[in-house]
């Protein structure tokens, strides 16, 4: 005999499993973290680029605005509008993004106010006296059925979310 028991043998071989384990575990572990760490990078840069984008498309609506308010407020408020109701749907998926970034999860509530706010500047746009574009009773209908829909699901977001905490 060698003096090493059958269960020695187990407690070794045991061991040297949870320590190849743990190993690997912590190999796993670091690339999630660095996985992690890309994915805020490049959620950071879109969030960056798209609140660049929203400046310099209120900036451009504004001169638009003031240099077409000459020829006719009303066409130019009609721009402007558009543009700002553009600005608005940018900033609230930055505001996703940013949620995003702090619960390192995909909250719905943000993307039902960005389609909510799409509808309506549908709506208004379409709506506009001058507009030259014909909406027909059943778009209008289906446009309104919409906004409804939206509404609802803010609603059962908010109450799902509110029973959660």
């Amino acid at each position: 005999m060698t003096g090493i028991s059958a269960s020695d043998d187990d407690r070794s071989a045991q061991a040297a499993a949870e320590t190849k384990t743990r190993l690997g575990t912590s190999s796993v572990t670091r690339w999630i973290s660095a996985l992690e760490h890309s994915q805020d990078v490049v959620t950071v840069t879109v969030g960056v680029l798209l609140i660049g984008l929203a400046a310099v498309l209120l900036i451009a609506g504004i001169v638009d605005f003031a240099s077409a308010a000459g020829h006719g407020t009303a066409r130019a408020a009609e721009n402007l509008l558009d543009t700002v109701l553009l600005v608005l749907i940018l900033v609230e998926i930055v505001h996703t993004v940013v949620l995003s970034l702090r619960a390192h999860r995909l909250i719905a509530q943000p993307f039902i106010v960005v389609g909510l706010i799409a509808v309506i500047r549908r709506i208004l746009l379409e709506l506009t006296p001058g507009s030259g574009t014909k909406l027909s009773t059943s778009e209008l209908a289906l446009l309104i059925a919409m906004v409804a829909v939206f509404v609802a699901g803010l609603v059962v977001v908010s109450r799902f979310e509110h029973s959660e905490e």
